[in-house]
């Protein structure tokens, strides 16, 4: 017995229970006790517990919640918390969440990206033919920028005032001078419902059209992996992609980044704490990190 099961006590149990039902419950609950310490890296769910236990999962629910005074998933999380507060003394916050078992259970990822970087033919090219379709779009930070094509969303920025959205297409037609850009409200608009829908991102699939150097989409590719709620410095992020040594390196490709939010560089901050800059504003930072922390 852990030394939180050894305050459990049948305090809830009704007067009617028999003597030899609550022994009963009670090894059930020590036998669950046991499993939920011995595997809680693997996250077990209450089907799981319930079949080893050899009960039903409603009436594994109602005698661990009695005789504990939480649910079995609220003593899985106690668990996990205190094992996540033993690790983090000697590690990062990434590395305890994997070794706390929680990129099985929790939203390793806000979405499910998949990254297709432009072919040495549109590099030569410069997006000849390449349909650009572009909006501006109210979201949960702001206004938002967003630009597709039939590959995938290409660019992603926040803007505070509408008259800034200017800018932003010189910045797509630099990129892809030779492609055809348009302006096209209702396709973005159905893109950005997904992006900044909670019920959307846990279920929605997105390509991003990516265009830099090999190296800077590893760098985006690794921000990929950082779970929703946790955060990196930039020597971690450097490290994670094999290249300890090049941390200014990592940092510039960090900055470059043209699809914001949904490549999550908001999650890489200096190894003080400190927020560091961000190309769409600090406060605007704070804001996506405090927000992603309270799902988490």
């Amino acid at each position: 017995m852990t030394n939180a099961s050894k305050h459990l006590a049948p305090d809830n149990l009704s007067p009617t229970t028999s003597v030899n039902e609550q022994h009963a419950n009670y090894l059930r609950v020590e036998k669950a006790i046991r499993f939920l310490n011995e595997h809680q890296q693997r996250q077990p769910k209450l089907a799981e517990l319930a079949k080893f236990v050899g009960v039903s999962e409603f009436h594994l629910q109602r005698v661990f919640s009695e005789w504990a005074g939480v649910s079995p998933k609220q003593f899985l999380q106690y668990l996990t918390k205190e094992k996540a507060k033993q690790r983090l003394r000697s590690s990062s916050v990434l590395e305890a969440s994997y070794a706390c078992g929680l990129s099985g259970s929790s939203r390793l990822h806000d979405l499910m990206i998949r990254c297709e970087s432009v072919t040495p033919g549109e590099y030569k090219n410069w997006g000849d033919g390449l349909e650009i379709s572009y909006g501006i779009h109210s979201s949960l930070f702001g206004y938002c920028f967003i630009a597709i094509t039939h590959r995938g969303v290409c660019k992603l920025a926040f803007i505070d005032e509408l008259e800034a959205y200017s800018g932003l297409i010189a910045e797509l037609e630099l990129d892809w001078p030779d492609a055809l850009i348009s302006e096209n409200q209702t396709s973005t608009q159905s893109v950005a419902n997904q992006i900044f829908s909670s019920k959307g991102c846990e279920k929605d699939s997105f390509n991003v059209l990516l265009k830099g150097s090999p190296f800077q989409i590893k760098v985006w590719e690794a921000l990929l992996t950082i779970p929703e709620g946790n955060l990196l410095s930039y020597q971690q992020l450097a490290e994670r992609i094999g290249h300890a040594s090049s941390v200014r390196a990592v940092a510039s490709a960090v900055a470059r980044n043209k699809v914001g939010y949904l490549i999550p560089c908001h999650r890489v901050i200096r190894s003080t704490g400190a927020l560091s800059q961000y190309r769409w504003g600090s406060h605007r930072k704070a804001a996506i990190i405090a927000w992603e922390g309270s799902l988490s």
